[in-house]
């Protein structure tokens, strides 16, 4: 992910690879790093006085926190799921700008969903950076932070309910008669199709979907299925589930 917000930040022009240093102990990956992206500034250690991004797994947070701390960074944005902002500040200097972030993997496109939440010192325009650095991947709300959790719910773990739904459609498929590959290729074009159209239409899903659904044909068939199984209770019962267990993780 921490690749994925360099390369938006660059290519939208936010910044030039020369102007981002990116901390990465292992020298490898290093190396990796500034191969793929010309000009990228990398250490082992952080430069002083400069707005952070935490972009490592939740369980480095206390480690990486009083490095940062010593650095002085005067803002710090942290994508670290779970990661509450109160844990944040607790370990970083008096006025420290925190913003909390729940992205999600569609960022490695360029089409993610993103929800940003300010800690006690952040102001306007640190919430303005922060926006600014994710909006170069996708689209970025701002939300109170116990708003957190359901975002993870919703977003943060959305793309896998569609990816999971995408297996269930190519097996379908292949069930009933097509190719692996042929039902591969439907179930991606249509799930692109009907989430463009979603997007750029600007219509409500459920209007889109009535405009599908012939009275007596084949869609009303197929949706019939989905409502005698509860498929609007299952969904519910899912962002539900993931929303808890994000609530779960930030209280550990």
């Amino acid at each position: 992910m921490g690749e994925a917000l360099i390369g938006g930040l660059i290519s939208s022009g936010w910044a030039e690879a020369g102007q981002l240093h990116v901390i990465e102990p292992a020298t490898e990956r290093r190396g990796e790093l500034e191969r793929s992206i010309p000009g990228l500034s990398t250490g082992d250690t952080p430069l002083a006085g400069i707005d952070t991004l935490i972009a490592v797994k939740p369980n480095i947070v206390p480690a990486v926190l009083p490095v940062i701390a010593e650095a002085g960074a005067p803002r710090v944005l942290s994508i670290a799921a779970g990661v509450k902002i109160t844990t944040l500040e607790a370990a970083l200097p008096a006025g420290t700008a925190v913003v909390r972030c729940m992205p999600n993997t569609p960022a490695l496109v360029g089409a993610g969903a993103a929800a940003v939440a300010g800690g006690t010192a952040a102001t306007s325009a640190d919430i303005e950076w922060a926006s600014g650095i994710l909006g170069s991947v996708g689209l970025v709300v701002e939300v109170d932070e116990p708003d957190i959790d359901a975002v993870t719910g919703l977003s943060g773990s959305g793309p896998a309910y569609v990816f999971h739904l995408a297996e269930a459609l190519v097996a379908a498929g292949i069930e009933q008669g097509l190719s692996a590959e042929t039902s591969d290729a439907l179930t991606r074009q249509t799930l692109l199709g009907a989430a463009r159209l979603l997007s750029e239409s600007g219509e409500d899903p459920a209007v889109l979907r009535v405009n599908v659904t012939s009275p007596g044909g084949t869609t009303a068939a197929g949706l019939a299925v989905f409502a005698e199984a509860g498929f609007p209770e299952i969904v519910s019962r899912v962002v539900e589930a993931a929303t808890e267990r994000s609530r779960e993780l930030g209280a550990d």
